[in-house]
């Protein structure tokens, strides 16, 4: 209202350019260096900036925590390059908005509590060093207290001998800083193209909820659109959860692919190597138990995981399935007073190995197709065949749910129906009168440190079996691989289960499709 360029704020200005950066280097930052050493006597710290300091682990919201006083001393700072180019009308959308996009990166980067600077960036210009500061440098001010007043740029500290004199080994020392070692790994994949928000990296009120449609991630779509695209292209397998739990390191890898493309033979060969490459780093890093989630374990892609062990005899590394735990829990769903079950959907090792406990304890397992029933009766003993009948009845109250199955089939369920999945992706829920169990998980023991994301479609703090199952060879140091045709004992991982307090989880009567 009172300046006419206010309304038409051209987009850049080079003279308004170069007098915010110079008001910055001088006054802005000449000013600050003194005023947060006054702030560091005891009469203003302990009045205002200890407040500030009661973050000795800085994080980057640390960076705006504090006082309002001091709120204002620094937006008065701030304000000096910004008015002058008011003033002398040289002011740009250029110098507004990047000198207050500068300000606030610098401030959270130097909070971050992690060093990434390159040290090339130092030794091919050697004069940045007084002209950026880094987040080494800054914790140094965080933990020492009377060392590296400066704001962005180190220079004042040099000039006037303020400048911790561990900088610059500090500096090396948290780049050269080995990740700690890892104990077991969760080989995951993205689901859906809108699955990246609900990764810690994307939104965390997402993250800590199961994986649904939500409306307004379809007004992201050119991000995610993007995204998709980067990952055909490009991607590495990048560390989403750590995680600890009885003195072990947990962590989860996701391979930056999504669904859709397990399902193209000519993406087998990438996504392969992938996951091979995944293996192989993780046998580097010493972990001992990998775990392949999801459609990293998929029978035509890699055998269930056994085409890594046969091109890598040598690994010390065991790679697990966890189909055992799988069976054990879905065994253990099955309400205990059950007569008869009806199987449905593509057959696979856990299938078998379902029908096969089930038989022997005397619970009629049907199905409604005679190849399935072949197959099957191909992998029983002679004393549990006469429980498989065929053909079955769909008047079944218990369904056992595999991939591929038939909707015009799950239709003809009858009301209340209980449908117990055995794969890792859920069954699409078509019935409203039925009831829909989880897919194979169990709830994890409050003990199990840092998990603060959902497992896809998974309630808070609920893992799936496959990856609970590693956890659990890591525990009880079982040096065997559970992947291909192998199977581990189911008995045996479903008693180590509760006696490392992962729990059962009970459906909620109430609770429909």
């Amino acid at each position: 209202m009172l300046v006419p360029e206010g309304s038409h704020l051209p987009i850049w200005k080079t003279d308004g350019v170069i007098i915010t950066t110079l008001l910055h280097a001088g006054p802005v930052e000449f000013l600050y260096y003194w005023l947060h050493r006054a702030l560091h006597h005891h009469f203003l710290y302990s009045r205002y900036h200890s407040h500030h300091h009661s973050s000795i682990v800085t994080e980057p919201i640390t960076s705006v925590i504090h006082p309002f006083a001091e709120h204002i001393a620094y937006f008065v700072l701030f304000a000096i390059p910004l008015y002058t180019t008011v003033i002398t009308r040289t002011a740009s959308i250029a110098s507004f908005a990047g000198y207050l996009a500068y300000i606030d990166f610098m401030n959270n980067m130097g909070h971050c509590n992690f060093e990434f600077i390159p040290t090339t960036l130092f030794s091919f210009f050697p004069f940045l060093k007084f002209l950026i500061y880094t987040p080494s440098f800054h914790s140094l001010h965080h933990t020492q207290f009377r060392t590296n007043y400066s704001l962005f740029m180190p220079i004042y500290d040099y000039v006037y001998g303020t400048m911790d004199k561990s900088s610059d080994k500090t500096y090396e020392m948290s780049l050269k800083r080995e990740e700690g070692s890892v104990d077991v790994v969760h080989l995951t994949h993205l689901t859906t193209p809108e699955s990246i928000y609900y990764l810690r990296l994307g939104f965390s009120s997402l993250a800590s909820t199961p994986q649904s449609s939500k409306w307004y991630l379809y007004l992201l779509w050119p991000l995610t659109l993007w995204t998709s695209f980067m990952t055909w292209f490009y991607g590495k397998t990048f560390v989403l959860e750590r995680n600890n739990f009885k003195m072990l390191n947990l962590q989860s890898w996701v391979i930056p692919r999504f669904h859709v493309q397990y399902f193209f033979k000519w993406q087998r060969e990438a996504l392969n190597k992938l996951i091979e490459e995944a293996i192989l780093e993780a046998e580097l890093r010493g972990v001992k138990v990998l775990t392949l989630g999801l459609l990293n374990q998929g029978d035509k892609l890699n055998k269930l995981g056994e085409v890594y062990i046969k091109s890598y005899p040598q690994l010390k590394i065991k790679i697990v399935d966890g189909s055992s735990l799988v069976v054990a829990i879905v065994l253990n769903n099955i309400p205990k007073e059950t007569t008869q079950v009806l199987l449905s959907g593509k057959l696979t090792k856990i299938s078998y190995a379902i029908v096969n406990a089930l038989c022997e304890r005397g619970t009629k397992v049907t199905t409604m197709y005679k190849d399935d029933y072949d197959n099957l009766q191909s992998k029983l003993c002679s004393e549990s065949k006469k429980n498989l009948v065929f053909p079955g009845s769909y008047t079944a109250e218990i369904w056992l749910v595999g991939d591929q199955i038939n909707e015009a089939e799950q239709k003809k369920a009858p009301k209340g129906t209980l449908f117990i999945p055995f794969t890792q992706f859920p069954p699409k829920k078509l019935r409203k009168d039925c009831f829909y169990h989880t897919t194979p998980s169990m709830l994890a023991p409050s003990s199990l440190v840092n998990v603060h994301s959902c497992e896809n479609w998974l309630p808070r703090r609920v893992m799936s079996a496959w990856r609970i199952a590693g956890i659990l060879h890591a525990l009880e140091e079982w040096n065997v691989n559970e992947c291909g045709d192998a199977m581990f004992s189911i008995e045996k991982i479903w008693q180590a289960s509760i006696h490392h307090g992962f729990r059962p989880l009970k459906i909620n009567p109430l609770i429909k499709a």
